[in-house]
């Protein structure tokens, strides 16, 4: 029995004192890099398409030059509208360069009395085009921009008897002029994006004969708001390691 005792001390101590060694020719834990971080970037390149919709309020000045001279007032032509747009874009680090084209039906309808004549002058701009340049600056996917370019504008001017309500002359007609504007922009999912716009149009003065009755020189400028959804085709977004 003290004979087995000794051995097994004797095998203990034997054991205690090649562990270490043994530990040390196992092989060391792998490291593993941790994976880079991406950063998703959105890309405002691309052809995109979309709807608008709004409101404006067109400023128009009626002076008559025949048969009398003299002013006859202003009035506000209000309304809404509603219309797409298609464009293109190229964004080069920060900067996003685009051409745009838009069309609308609108209903900007106002009127007031004449200051020479018992009648009344109204305005109506049924209708109206933007072509555009646009620049922008992006953060990821909120984009603030400037754009100006050519505007065409459908106008119908009524006159009516202030005294019997009648209408004594109307002329339509299709007016070229200008536009700037700014707008903010955000891309909220792959692909779509909504913002919101403003937009100036002037139109030059024009004289507009009602036949048998008047020629007024007419000048027109309208200020707009629109709230815009676009549709961008092709990859929304791109990666940045």
């Amino acid at each position: 029995m003290n004979k087995n005792l000794l051995l097994a001390a004797v095998s203990l101590v034997a054991i205690s004192a090649t562990a270490p060694a043994l530990a040390a020719d196992l092989a060391a834990r792998p490291y593993t890099k941790a994976p880079a971080m991406i950063a998703t970037v959105y890309d405002w390149s691309g052809f995109y398409i979309g709807i608008n919709g709004g409101g404006a309020s067109a400023h128009s000045s009626w002076d008559q030059t025949a048969p009398l001279v003299g002013g006859e007032g202003s009035h506000n032509a209000t309304g809404g509208t509603v219309g797409g747009q298609v464009g293109y874009r190229v964004q080069s680090g920060q900067w996003v360069f685009g051409l745009e084209g838009q069309g609308n039906w609108a209903d900007f309808t106002g009127d007031n009395t004449s200051a020479l004549l018992a009648q009344r002058n109204r305005t109506k701009i049924d209708s109206f085009g933007l072509i555009t340049g646009q620049v922008g600056y992006a953060w990821n996917n909120v984009l603030v921009y400037a754009k100006g370019g050519a505007a065409v504008v459908g106008v119908k001017n009524e006159v009516f008897s202030t005294a019997t309500g009648a209408s004594l002359g109307s002329n339509s007609d299709t007016r070229w002029g200008g536009t700037v504007g700014a707008g903010l922009e955000f891309g909220f999912a792959p692909n779509w994006s909504v913002g919101v716009e403003y937009n100036h149009i002037f139109l030059s003065d024009k004289d507009v004969t009602f036949a048998g009755l008047k020629t007024d020189r007419i000048r027109q400028d309208v200020d707009m708001g629109l709230v815009r959804l676009n549709y961008k085709f092709g990859g929304p977004v791109i990666a940045k390691y």
